[in-house]
């Protein structure tokens, strides 16, 4: 099987826990690039939040692409074009973000250069590793200055790629259905990490901004190999030729790829290129 493309989420896959691509993985990636493959980075992360590793990997000059906001927006490294772009319609947005106040979670839209919260001192998740302040992790992740905004719902008067929302995993599993329920018709929302449920437009996901640009690249399905570790993945695993999930990935991913790799702490995806690239 020919492979010209290789789809790789972020946090979790292409960086290890101290949020580093490895030595082992970036040659792996350059010498992929080298023969002619176009690397794609696949998050949940915005465009902004991407640039850094899109520099560290070449990719502008070997014309990779930012597949970011889980699927709503595409972007050509090399020429920074936007070849997809599907948001959330502005009333559609509001109704989200009105109905979200009843719960205990840290709501976040970003703009241009900033993120909007409500209150940038109510910031940390008591996770069982310790204390997070997740408004810094995502301002400082997203290349972002913070903004306070008591009401965000009455605030949004543009569209949105996404709207994230951060809470304690006991309570985000608690609410999710009840937070998801008006909207089910209407957007698509899900878990992006245990801390994470997100909103984006009506069926946007990573597989589906990938074959909306691919095929006028001539690259098909069948010659891509993806990796991911969470369930915001499950779309490019199934949607490639070889799907590949991480050792650290969630068991729901596990079942349906292709192949298991090693986890983002042992240079899976590089292990696993070495089988496919020979």
């Amino acid at each position: 099987m020919t492979i010209k493309a290789i789809v790789l989420d972020i946090d979790g896959t292409l960086l290890n826990d101290q949020k580093v691509i490895s030595d082992k993985t970036k040659q792996a990636l350059m010498t992929a690039q080298q023969k002619g493959i176009k690397v794609i980075l696949a998050s949940g992360r915005p465009t902004t939040g991407m640039h850094k590793l899109v520099k560290e990997l070449e990719m502008d000059k070997y014309e990779g692409l930012i597949v970011s906001f889980n699927g709503a927006c595409v972007t050509d490294c090399r020429t920074n074009e936007i070849l997809f772009n599907q948001t959330i319609a502005i009333e559609d947005a509001k109704k989200v973000l009105e109905h979200i106040k009843q719960f205990k979670v840290k709501p976040m839209i970003d703009k241009d250069d900033y993120l909007y919260v409500n209150n940038v001192y109510d910031h940390i998740l008591h996770l069982p590793t310790g204390d997070f302040n997740i408004i810094e992790y995502e301002a400082r992740g997203g290349n972002f200055k913070l903004c306070e905004i008591d009401d965000l719902a009455a605030f949004v008067d543009f569209p949105l790629h996404k709207i994230l929302i951060a809470g304690e995993p006991p309570y985000l599993q608690e609410v999710a259905e009840a937070m998801n329920e008006p909207f089910k018709d209407t957007l698509s929302g899900m878990f992006t990490a245990a801390v994470y449920f997100e909103f984006t437009d009506k069926g946007i996901d990573k597989a589906k901004a990938l074959d909306s640009v691919l095929p006028s690249l001539g690259i098909t399905a069948a010659e891509i190999i993806s990796f991911g570790d969470g369930h915001n993945d499950r779309s490019i695993i199934e949607y490639a030729g070889i799907g590949v999930a991480m050792g650290n990935a969630v068991e729901e991913l596990k079942a349906l790829a292709n192949e298991i790799t090693l986890s983002n702490n042992e240079d899976g995806i590089a292990i696993a290129l070495e089988k496919y690239l020979l």
